[in-house]
């Protein structure tokens, strides 16, 4: 099927997240060198990213230290992100896609506040869609059906693009759509590795390569 609909992840996909973490590593009083490095061994191990908050401070409750920072520094970035935060391909690839007269979404697994966020850049896509919203988050096939509803098209021909085997290819392929995984972010570059890998239909390091792959696999 000609792909007609091509639906974005956020999170080391459209967004960089390194300034988040850097913020983080500042806030738990550790090198961000090492954050970062125990972050990659936690992922690398297939562990759940919030063990590696639970190796520097055992404990440690995401959603408390989540509010008692809201509360301390409500004016700051604090664990979001913004405008400066995206990939420099995105906005080149996006107009690209649109000019090619494809839907484009962005569905992902974000908080309703990284939804409002999205919306204010005024990024060339039809829509912004976050799993808080919704009620319902990857890899739940359900959230793959409301993206298939969203898109408004059959879902073979649909792209979902993401940096993740576990969340979005797998589950995307699941739900009878083509999956793009890009290589970069942690999990990208890992997944790319991974057995498995070849389950995506491309794997990709730039955004921008999505139109003239879109159109040769026509």
């Amino acid at each position: 099927m000609t792909i007609r609909s091509v639906v974005f992840d956020v999170g080391e996909t459209l967004v960089d997240e390194t300034r988040i973490f850097t913020r983080w590593a500042d806030r738990l009083g550790i090198p961000r060198l090492t954050f970062f490095g125990i972050i990659g061994g936690v992922l690398a191990e297939g562990r759940e990213l919030t063990d590696a908050f639970t190796t520097v401070r055992p404990g440690f409750d995401l959603a408390t230290e989540s509010a008692a920072w809201r509360t301390e520094e409500p004016g700051s970035r604090r664990e979001h992100f913004g405008p400066e935060d995206l990939y420099s391909d995105v906005r080149p690839a996006l107009d690209a896609l649109r000019d090619a007269g494809l839907g484009v979404l962005i569905a992902g697994n974000q908080p309703s506040e990284a939804g409002r966020e999205l919306l204010a850049m005024d990024l060339p896509v039809d829509g912004v869609h976050v799993s808080e919203d919704w009620g319902v988050a990857k890899p739940d096939p359900a959230f793959f059906e409301r993206v298939r509803a969203t898109a408004g098209v059959p879902a073979g021909e649909i792209l979902y693009v993401g940096d993740r085997l576990d969340n979005d290819v797998d589950p995307a392929k699941a739900a009878g759509m083509r999956a793009a995984l890009v290589r970069r972010g942690i999990l990208g570059y890992l997944h790319a590795e991974r057995s498995g890998a070849e389950r995506a239909d491309v794997v990709i390091d730039n955004l921008t390569e999505l139109p003239a792959w879109i159109k040769d696999s026509a």
